[in-house]
């Protein structure tokens, strides 16, 4: 198997993670509480798998101007694209809309929301599908942390923004649709990580890993901490924490 499948396969792996959730998240009443607490463990995850595997790494490839300056171009991406779509109804993406303030907003409300959402979904798991594909450079052996981080953090992701969909008049198909689009792109932005980055050099390439870890950050930081604060409150410090030892074993783990 070519390492160009294998990146693809690996990326179709953690964005299949995205449409088992808008799955459950659509046709069962999953408790608020669980959602929250797996949102918050992935988040942890995700911080862990960003430190060590990405930004750690991109350290040691390239010295600390192109990881520091890569994480924040990075972060400055993502914040910019995300208030883009916030202000035409993709704020509260993942949000599964059980308090209005913060539900997700139906096409009658705002015209667009819907590709809105669908472009904020993409805006989330393009860079965390890119870092998949990337990892391959580094000796012809994909990351299982990264993908292990990735797959971990999607579930709460779909299961949430899904639960929202529906409440917002979201129907099946779309919903569906949606998700099932974003875990293919999530097998193109891998196989691109892979083929685009590597013809690169490791100075650019650690810079790309960068500012792949600096809008996954961003992103923990914007849409996913915030979701699980509401529903686990005082107990979100230690489920992140523990996401993060698990991911942190694992990285160091043989």
């Amino acid at each position: 198997m070519t390492d160009v499948v294998q990146a693809g396969l690996w990326g179709l792996v953690a964005g299949s993670a995205l449409l088992l959730g808008a799955g459950v998240g659509y046709g069962l009443r999953v408790p608020q509480k669980l959602v929250a607490t797996v949102m918050a463990f992935g988040a942890g995850v995700l911080i862990s798998a960003v430190s060590f595997e990405l930004v750690g790494e991109a350290y040691e490839q390239a010295g600390l101007a192109p990881a520091v300056i890569g994480t924040l171009g990075g972060a400055t991406a993502y914040t910019a694209g995300n208030a883009w779509l916030a202000r035409r109804g993709a704020r509260h993406r993942k949000r599964s809309g059980h308090r209005r303030s913060q539900s997700q907003p139906t096409e009658a409300q705002q015209a667009g929301s819907g590709t809105a959402l669908a472009f904020g979904a993409l805006l989330d798991g393009v860079p965390e599908s890119a870092v998949i594909g990337v990892s391959l450079l580094d000796g012809g052996a994909v990351s299982l942390v990264t993908v292990a981080a990735v797959f971990l953090s999607n579930i709460p992701e779909g299961l949430s923004s899904a639960a929202g969909m529906k409440r917002a008049g979201r129907g099946r198909g779309y919903v569906m649709g949606v998700w099932g689009g974003i875990a293919a792109e999530c097998a193109v932005s891998a196989v691109l990580g892979y083929a685009v980055v590597g013809g690169f050099s490791a100075s650019v390439i650690a810079a790309v890993t960068a500012v792949a870890a600096g809008a996954i950050l961003a992103m923990v930081a914007d849409t996913m901490i915030p979701e699980a604060f509401e529903d686990t409150h005082l107990a979100i410090g230690l489920i992140t924490v523990s996401g993060f030892l698990v991911s942190f074993a694992l990285s160091h783990s043989g």
